[in-house]
């Protein structure tokens, strides 16, 4: 079984419930999918957190969009100002420690190719098209991936699980190759209107996806927001928007 989490976004408390939900499955890895940091007022927290608790099982660790950005000190692409803020806002709180892991234990690109069961997986925090800013979405996949059999992709936080078929020239196969796309939610910042932490897990064998809801307390997450950054952040983790 593996744990495929995502949009972490400094939300210590989302992260310590989804690693203890996680203690009552056999979990042979986890893939993060990148915005491990920001929004959320515990960024150094979250990967001291990743760090003690998930490192050793972790099969791969991408960057998104919110790491590149940060680290680019390039805060152009964000969609309001308050995202811009909020961004600068976090980049002036990262400790040197967390610093040196983002850049010396993520993958750069937000995007990664491995095996796994004979299965070839495709992570990537946004899509094929653009890497870390365009999401994936069941009407719109943005790229080719049918040399793929598993495509993992985060950003949107919005959970997703579809299949996309592609023709191919396998007559064994009635000339269709079979892609399933997933996206297991935020961990830190759902948008589905369910402000419970979200995750999956995947049986990498049978192909079996298990998407997690998970209770955590919200109101002291919310209680961490000082004025520092748009009150916008804070408020939106009661209402999962």
């Amino acid at each position: 079984m593996y744990a495929i989490l995502s949009d972490i976004h400094g939300n210590l408390y989302a992260l310590k419930s989804v690693i203890e939900d996680m203690k009552q499955f056999n979990i042979e890895g986890v893939i993060l999918l990148g915005d491990i940091i920001d929004y959320g007022m515990q960024s150094n927290e979250v990967v001291e957190c990743i760090c003690s608790r998930l490192q050793e099982k972790v099969v791969c660790n991408i960057w998104g969009n919110h790491e590149q950005a940060i680290f680019a000190l390039d805060f152009g692409r964000f969609s309001s100002q308050r995202g811009r803020e909020c961004a600068k806002y976090t980049a002036s709180q990262l400790s040197e420690k967390t610093r040196i892991y983002l850049e010396k234990s993520l993958i750069h690109e937000g995007v990664f190719e491995f095996m796994i069961e004979g299965k070839k997986i495709l992570v990537v925090h946004g899509s094929l098209e653009d890497n870390y800013w365009k999401a994936i979405k069941p009407d719109n996949v943005l790229g080719d991936y049918c040399q793929y059999n598993i495509v993992l992709s985060g950003h949107s936080h919005y959970m997703h699980m579809f299949t996309k078929f592609y023709d191919v020239d396998d007559s064994e196969r009635r000339n269709k190759h079979a892609v399933l796309f997933i996206n297991p939610g935020s961990v830190g910042q759902p948008r589905n209107h369910n402000p419970a932490t979200q995750y999956a897990l995947m049986d990498m064998k049978t192909m079996a996806v298990n998407f997690r809801a998970v209770k955590y307390d919200i109101d002291e997450a919310m209680s961490l927001y000082k004025g520092n950054v748009d009150d916008f952040y804070r408020i939106r983790l009661k209402n999962g928007v």
